[in-house]
């Protein structure tokens, strides 16, 4: 059903254009130009030399912002019909997408497909040569709702199921080759399901230093993976993964 599938940054409108910057910087691409009613929104464009399709776009927002994903579908009223039975709500039935909230509270859009084409954009060197990729979207999902809000991703999305190395993490990656998988963490207490964006790195002490000095805010440091701020203090987090995909 899913024939590609978008990561989108909602940030605040008042640091939009810092945050654009940083996010382009980080992972090599130049900013499309402004579009929509209010010049809200914009793609991140992989170097045309890589043939690559683009993967990431940004949404200016009031209010603090956030992750949503964005699923390119043949059918978009056959996907709505399917994720309502699975127990999403419709937010909005716009004439060429559609925007549902999961149940336990996570933003997702159905989008037209067609418009992505080639394949992922690869790794991106930093100055120093770690190799970087945007690749994934987090849900963080509260402790009693993550039996369920993972068998709904599960079944929404028809992606492969994997336990993850830790007991609160698994993943849902694509059967055929997509820019982003998801990664489902239980959280400890309670709340709606939000999402955040993760990189893979070779080396995440040196992509961590390279962000920071672009703007980022390093929050926590972990064994695998380091917990950061863009320049809208919107949480990412920076992963030990090998950033081919493999």
């Amino acid at each position: 059903m899913i024939r590609w599938a978008w990561a989108f940054l909602d940030r605040p409108a008042q640091r939009f254009d810092d945050c654009a910057t940083f996010w382009s910087t980080i992972t090599g691409t130049q900013l499309s130009p402004r579009r929509g009613a209010n010049d809200e929104f914009l793609t991140l464009l992989p170097d045309p030399a890589l043939f690559a399709a683009a993967g990431v776009k940004m949404q200016s927002v009031t209010g603090l912002g956030g992750v949503h994903i964005d699923f390119d579908v043949d059918d978009i009223a056959a996907a709505v019909r399917i994720a309502l039975d699975l127990g999403a709500d419709l937010v909005a039935n716009h004439p060429d997408y559609a925007v549902l909230r999961s149940p336990s509270g996570q933003t997702f859009c159905f989008t037209p497909s067609g418009r992505a084409k080639g394949q992922p954009a690869p790794a991106v060197s930093a100055p120093d040569g770690t190799l970087t990729r945007l690749d994934q979207v987090c849900l963080d999902i509260g402790a009693a709702d993550h039996e369920a809000e993972s068998d709904f991703w599960t079944v929404l999305t028809g992606w492969d199921h994997q336990q993850g190395r830790l007991p609160e993490f698994s993943r849902l990656r694509a059967k055929n080759q997509l820019p982003l998988q998801l990664l489902l963490q239980r959280l400890g207490a309670d709340r709606p399901t939000s999402a955040h964006i993760d990189l893979s790195s070779s080396d995440i002490h040196a992509t961590a230093a390279w962000h920071e000095s672009l703007g980022a805010t390093r929050i926590q440091n972990h064994e695998h993976w380091i917990v950061m701020s863009d320049p809208a203090d919107a949480t990412y987090c920076i992963t030990s993964r090998d950033p081919s995909g493999v």
